[in-house]
């Protein structure tokens, strides 16, 4: 049976397009239309979606306004939001994925350019992964304070007795959809004097990831940025994949480790992939790599990683397929045999600390 889709925009004309992709897919099925935050809200009040798809800005009640009410009423949906890839548009986008939005896909700002075969099927490929995700917690604020409780008396046990974990190291995390967010629930644990620099590849187009570096900059003691190119990793840093390009740890004959950004072929359907990364690291200087393997659809960080621990010593932290919006990533590492542990989202932060220390 083919998946149910609610299509929200106040264009007669994107909605027609829209509309025209997902039904030409077997899997899916538009069953309603909407112009506005409104009429969606009514519909999502009475009827039950595998998926919405939601435009931002609309009349009378725009796409974060929606997000709001729903939850606010308590109202479950499976949201992929359609963005521009502006500055504003990416925050905009960020703040729908706080507000439950499970993923997005960049929209044209031209119908005729919505029609073509790279927006329909990286359109399609997102639309399937929002149908089946998990649908969003209504308790993530309540739950995000606990978990920030809970480090904070961690952070008082290690500041009396600081963990040491000797050698040089360096932390690799990779995520994807529903990522943005689980991001925020381990970056700004991680304390400033993190004995290791801090790698993440999040699967995002061009222009969304300063945005994302920024606000996690803001939430966090540790210092967050986007990557640049030639850039020394140092520690107590967490440098974040540019979105459309590779990111690639380079060692130098002395021993210093440098990023380099390519744009080398989509991998795994995506840029930057994680693979990329950890493979990478596999002739760095490096005697440990703790890797984070986090929500996400697909099988991401799997290869990469099982080719780094034939040279370097790893410990593999796999997210629980319980707090993960998608458990495909997690889920192939663990199948693989490379994770160490398997925890939910909550304890991934102080694994990382545990695993890597405090200077």
């Amino acid at each position: 049976m083919p998946k149910k889709i609610l299509v929200v925009d106040d264009s007669a004309l994107m909605r027609r397009v829209l509309c025209d992709i997902i039904d030409a897919d077997i899997r899916f099925q538009v069953v309603d239309r909407a112009k506005d935050g409104l009429e969606a809200f009514d519909l999502l009040s009475r009827n039950s979606y595998d998926a919405v798809v939601l435009d931002v800005n609309m009349p009378r009640m725009n796409g974060l306004q929606l997000l709001q009410e729903l939850r606010k009423y308590k109202i479950p949906a499976r949201v992929m939001m359609a963005s521009t890839d502006t500055m504003e548009g990416a925050r905009t986008t960020l703040d729908a994925l706080e507000l439950g939005a499970l993923d997005f896909v960049h929209k044209p700002d031209s119908a005729v350019d919505c029609r073509g075969e790279n927006f329909r099927r990286e359109f399609l490929r997102t639309l399937n992964v929002v149908a089946n995700g998990r649908m969003p917690s209504f308790n993530e604020k309540k739950k995000i304070s606990e978990e920030k409780g809970t480090v904070r008396e961690m952070m008082k046990i290690i500041n009396h007795h600081p963990v040491s974990v000797g050698g040089n190291k360096v932390v690799a995390i990779a995520s994807s959809t529903g990522g943005p967010k689980s991001l925020q629930s381990v970056i700004p644990l991680l304390p400033a004097d993190l004995d290791a620099p801090v790698l993440v590849v999040q699967h995002m187009p061009a222009g969304f990831t300063a945005s994302l570096a920024e606000r996690l900059d803001n939430l966090s003691q540790i210092h967050v940025k986007e990557a640049a190119e030639g850039e020394e990793l140092k520690k107590g840093w967490v440098y974040i994949a540019m979105g459309g390009k590779h990111l690639h740890v380079v060692t130098s004959p002395a021993g210093r480790h440098t990023l380099h950004l390519s744009e080398e072929p989509y991998r795994e359907g995506v840029r930057p992939c994680a693979n990329y990364m950890y493979e990478s690291l596999q002739d760095s200087r490096f005697d440990t790599v703790v890797c984070a393997v986090m929500t996400g659809m697909g099988a991401d960080g799997t290869e990469g990683i099982g080719k780094l621990r034939t040279s370097r010593k790893t410990y593999v932290i796999a997210q629980d397929q319980e707090t993960s919006i998608v458990f495909g990533m997690p889920k192939s590492i663990i199948a693989a045999g490379l994770a160490d542990q398997v925890v939910p989202l909550d304890q991934i932060a102080q694994e990382i600390i545990l695993h890597v220390g405090v200077n």
